[in-house]
């Protein structure tokens, strides 16, 4: 660990802050402010811990009272040329762990960085960051509290600069790929064991949870209802058990190491046998398309033609939809504090979208034939300056 008991140091934090600094300047904003969740929920806590090292452990949104408002929610004030403004949710925080020196700890945080904004004499626009998370209540409660205010929806400023991992990010995210690699390894290995889902996914926990890692989801399926993502919505694992020939399925996803996401997933058959040569051929193409659609990967690709390369070979192969080509029509995504852009699909992705070196991606691939079922694998990875470094290190294929 670096200084202070933090992952990243000063230094890092500094880097970033100018960084989006200059981001404001080339926008034409002088103020910002840029809004998080967190509480227990990862899915929206990227730009305040990217610029802050602040995650709340205020559990849920839940309900407010007379003393709480918007628990869970947290803000960083940006004001050109000055170091940024914590408003955190909670008190008692520890300051060593947090980048930033300014830090307000308040019930009320919509009141406390609307409030500060007016103390601060700032009128006209500002900058909002997070406007797919700040809840319809708590934008009327900063609209009263500062009726000068004209608030504009920037809500990628942050992650624009965040697109490119720096070299401690990357050795951020090939720790967490060592334990999301060790934790799916479990996973699948305990459904060819022929195991209860549960249980297997119970092992894949173990490994991430004694790794200091955090899980998201432990999606599985298996045998008749393996066209579904899972069979189970709420849990994602049930507790029943694939018996031998079954085609099971497993995912491990969430913030791995210092929140940094990884979601690798593998198809393999229960007992490691096949139950015919179809149903080998069809995991093993599902797995073929996720590395072609790799090999394509290179600084200066654009993402839209990557991702036509892998409709083309889906179709080429005779896939069949499924609930999971469905729900995902892509063959991949950007990585880092969640999920994120740019999403490899046709129709997901801009004509001007670019890998670039540093980028950390997912790809996948969903590929079903008809009475057959289907398959679905993931890998994560690293762009670099010729091609991918893999962060999923464990095996595609578990037969010989």
């Amino acid at each position: 660990m670096a200084e202070l008991g933090r992952f990243f140091p000063d230094v890092e934090y500094q880097e970033r802050w100018q960084a989006v600094d200059r981001e404001m300047a080339r926008r034409g904003l002088e103020t910002a402010v840029v809004f998080g969740r967190s509480g227990g929920t990862n899915d929206r806590c990227g730009d305040v811990l990217w610029l802050t090292n602040f995650f709340s452990t205020a559990s849920g949104q839940g309900y407010d009272s007379p003393l709480f408002e918007g628990r869970s929610f947290n803000a960083v004030l940006l004001r050109r040329g000055e170091e940024p403004e914590l408003h955190a949710d909670e008190p008692g925080l520890r300051r060593e762990l947090i980048a930033t020196p300014r830090v307000l700890s308040s019930n009320t945080p919509f009141r406390s960085v609307a409030d500060a904004l007016v103390e601060s004499g700032v009128t006209g626009p500002v900058g909002l960051v997070g406007s797919d998370v700040v809840p319809l209540r708590y934008w009327n409660v900063m609209r009263q509290c500062a009726p000068s205010i004209d608030w504009i929806i920037e809500d990628d400023l942050v992650l624009s600069r965040r697109r490119i991992k720096s070299s401690l990010e990357q050795d951020a995210m090939r720790i967490a790929g060592a334990t999301a690699s060790r934790a799916l390894t479990r996973f699948i290995e305990g459904l060819i064991m022929g195991r209860p889902e549960a249980e297997a996914a119970s092992e894949a926990a173990h490994e991430v949870v004694r790794s200091g890692g955090t899980i998201h989801m432990l999606p599985c399926c298996h045998g008749d209802l393996i066209n579904q993502f899972v069979a189970n919505p709420i849990a994602a694992y049930t507790f029943e058990a694939p018996r031998e020939g079954d085609l099971v399925r497993a995912w491990v996803y969430g913030p791995m190491f210092e929140g940094y996401y990884q979601d690798p997933g593998r198809t393999t058959v229960c007992g490691r046998k096949p139950r015919s040569s179809e149903q080998k051929d069809m995991v093993e193409t599902g797995a073929r398309i996720v590395e072609a659609v790799m090999e394509q990967i290179r600084p200066g690709a654009r993402v839209k033609e990557v991702a036509r390369h892998g409709l083309q070979l889906s179709r080429q192969y005779g896939a069949e939809s499924n609930q999971m080509a469905e729900k995902w029509p892509h063959f991949g995504h950007g990585l880092g504090l969640f999920f994120e852009k740019p999403y490899i699909g046709v129709d997901m992705c801009d004509d001007d979208d670019i890998f670039e070196e540093g980028m950390a991606i997912g790809v996948e691939a969903f590929f079903g034939l008809p009475g057959l079922g289907s398959a679905g694998f993931e890998q994560n990875m690293l762009v670099t300056g010729t091609g991918v470094e893999i962060l999923s290190t464990l095996p595609m294929i578990w037969w010989d």
